[in-house]
């Protein structure tokens, strides 16, 4: 099933998201709907706030890039209950997007290599480290469990020049290939 996509300026985007237990039902059906959701908004990642729930998952697929960078052709993961343990390396500053705030990309600056310990849909647990373009993907995907969306990482005067698109993206007033869901 494809969800539409929430934008920027629903609550849902802002809550700190819970970790789910043994118990959650569907949980594969979910991860195999939030697949789907994020290959037809033409996205790479997709965090279970951007489909308006508050349960700690992410999905993320590079495999698409593979073909300009081959270590990225087989990379297709869930993240269940992740948890980032360390950020290290040396910080990037590169441009990024967002399926919920459609329309822009602004430069944002991330640490090169990431620490996550998260489960799969078996719920078997993993740590392991990333380090270039998935740590940067794990990371946008992981702030929005947290509430954080890149915008939040601009400065003060980037902030009140992006303010008018933001609104309009609020109000529903975005042209964009898939299907989303305005705030109330």
């Amino acid at each position: 099933m494809i969800y539409p996509i929430t934008v920027y300026g629903d609550p849902v985007l802002r809550k700190i998201t819970t970790d789910l237990d043994e118990n959650y039902k569907g949980l594969k059906q979910l991860v195999e709907d939030m697949f789907e959701t994020m290959h037809n908004a033409e996205g790479v990642g997709l965090a279970a706030p951007q489909i308006g729930l508050t349960c700690r998952i992410f999905v993320i697929d590079l495999s698409a890039l593979g073909e300009d960078e081959p270590t990225l052709k087989d990379f297709r993961k869930a993240f269940i209950n992740p948890h980032i343990i360390e950020e290290t390396g040396e910080k990037v500053l590169i441009e990024e997007g967002c399926l919920s705030i459609p329309g822009l990309r602004e430069e944002v600056l991330r640490y090169s290599t990431v620490r996550i310990k998260y489960q799969d849909t078996d719920l078997k647990e993993y740590d392991e480290i990333f380090t270039g373009f998935p740590a940067r993907v794990i990371q946008h995907e992981y702030d929005h469990l947290e509430g954080v969306m890149f915008v939040d990482y601009c400065s003060p005067l980037k902030k009140r020049i992006l303010k008018g698109k933001l609104t309009d993206i609020t109000k529903g007033q975005v042209t964009t290939s898939y299907r989303i869901k305005v705030p109330r």
